[in-house]
């Protein structure tokens, strides 16, 4: 190998900044050098303005995106290390609802990017800059940054939703987007029919072309030859450039228009028999669990709680330690988790759990749970099947089962939860499955510190 291409796979693949690297592998070998520049060719804009109202309580501070996840994240890490782990490293973020808890995330976490290589992870509040109003929907958010974008003069635009988790390797996609001839690619995945009206459905051709596109539909249209199942859009597309801006303006223009992705200018464009590409998430999927991809769509309560449960297991469908393709995030500086006191009834101790650096557990019992930095569990607590969000202090001889609780939330000696959902509905909301939602306000607690 020769220096140029050594510094080549230096450059897209690893941060070699800071002494950092992550050189990522294409089935086992470094990226095709074509790949690497599809991804020097494409710009990124990560959709995260949404408050995401299905998470009720989880969102009244923080935008949907900012939600933590996993013990040690944010949602929209998720997003941003696809895109780093792709070789896509000029990304700009589109930010408007309580955003301020996402914008220190962000800029906490994610400005390791060299700006003398023209990479980058941009803010893009909405700022009235195109027209007098806020972001009206995905397509206006968008718009609103046109001339942002144009700057950047990039062949390709993908555009991300910033509030899914899974792992994708988006040059696959761009790839696909090439061959295709098409100007604009959406990708797609199976997705039960009984879910489906939460999701754009669309019918595609046998040579990948979609043919309808429906944005969540009441009554949606199984795929043919599964009658339980629909191909669902992820919120993930890519465009020409020019083409882009062209429909942009074109739906900028149109007063009848919500000026949304999903529900406007997708469905115009097929109606106008324009060329638009289908691509199988499974053909881009890095993390795949039982033959099937992993993507969740965390927009519930119980879908939150069920996906951070799922890392429990002994081999969840979701690999957080896979070293090719890390997840990256703003991570505290913390000292380890710590566990202490051995005694027969007081005895610190967590099982088939994830507990992250800064947590005590002293004398307490842990199981199938998840605990996030800096919780503080005392003595003779039980804790099953709960979500405990950063800095959370619980006091002793607390009980708590099947529970989310928010960041700073000081849990008082002897309370009980998730045991009597009757009681929980007293004082707190409790999920169609039964999981009991804390947060500080709940408690009577007033709360000083960002979501």
């Amino acid at each position: 190998m020769g220096m140029a291409e050594v510094g080549i796979r230096g450059h897209m693949n690893g941060f070699d900044q800071g002494g950092q690297a992550a050189d990522r592998l294409w089935n086992g070998q470094p990226q095709p050098i074509e790949l690497r520049n599809l991804a020097q060719d494409t710009l990124a804009i990560v959709l995260a303005g949404g408050r995401g109202a299905r998470l009720a309580e989880l969102t009244d501070w923080r935008a949907k995106p900012a939600v933590p996840f996993g013990g040690k994240f944010r949602i929209i890490d998720f997003t941003l290390s696809n895109c780093v782990n792709s070789g896509i490293r000029r990304i700009g973020i589109c930010t408007q609802y309580k955003a301020q808890s996402l914008i220190r995330h962000v800029q906490r976490g994610w400005s390791f990017l060299d700006g003398r290589f023209e990479e980058f992870v941009e803010l893009l509040p909405a700022q009235q800059r195109v027209t007098a109003d806020w972001y009206r929907g995905t397509a206006d958010a968008v718009y609103q940054n046109i001339d942002i974008l144009r700057r950047h003069r990039r062949k390709y635009v993908l555009i991300l939703a910033g509030d899914h988790v899974y792992k994708m390797d988006y040059t696959r996609m761009l790839a696909d987007h090439v061959a295709s001839g098409a100007p604009m690619t959406v990708a797609c995945i199976e997705v039960p029919l009984a879910d489906a009206s939460q999701f754009g459905v669309m019918t595609v051709d046998a040579n990948g072309r979609i043919s309808a596109f429906d944005e969540k539909p009441e009554k949606p249209a199984p795929m043919p030859g599964f009658a339980d199942k629909v191909l669902a859009s992820m919120g993930v597309y890519v465009f020409d450039e020019a083409f882009l801006y062209e429909q942009l303006i074109r739906d900028a223009e149109n007063g009848t228009s919500s000026h949304d992705f999903g529900k406007d200018l997708i469905p115009w464009l097929i109606k106008s028999d324009s060329h638009v590409h289908a691509h199988r998430f499974r053909d881009s999927c890095v993390n795949m669990s039982k033959g099937m991809p992993y993507w969740r769509d965390v927009g519930t309560l119980d879908a939150y709680w069920e996906a951070n449960m799922e890392l429990t297991r002994v081999v969840p469908d979701l690999n957080l330690y896979d070293v090719d393709w890390p997840i990256w995030s703003y991570q505290e500086q913390m000292p380890p988790a710590k566990f202490v006191f051995d005694d027969d009834d007081r005895r610190g101790m967590a099982v088939d759990s994830l507990i992250s650096g800064g947590c005590i557990v002293s004398g307490s019992k842990v199981r199938r749970s998840v605990l996030f930095t800096g919780v503080h569990v005392q003595d003779y607590c039980d804790i099953e099947d709960c979500v405990i969000l950063p800095h959370v202090e619980i006091g002793n001889n607390v009980t708590l089962r099947r529970a989310i609780v928010d960041k700073h939330c000081r849990l008082p000696d002897g309370m009980s939860a998730g045991v009597d959902p009757e009681q929980d509905r007293k004082r707190f909301h409790v999920t169609e499955r039964g999981v009991t939602v804390i947060v500080p306000e709940s408690l009577g607690q007033r709360v000083h510190h960002l979501r």
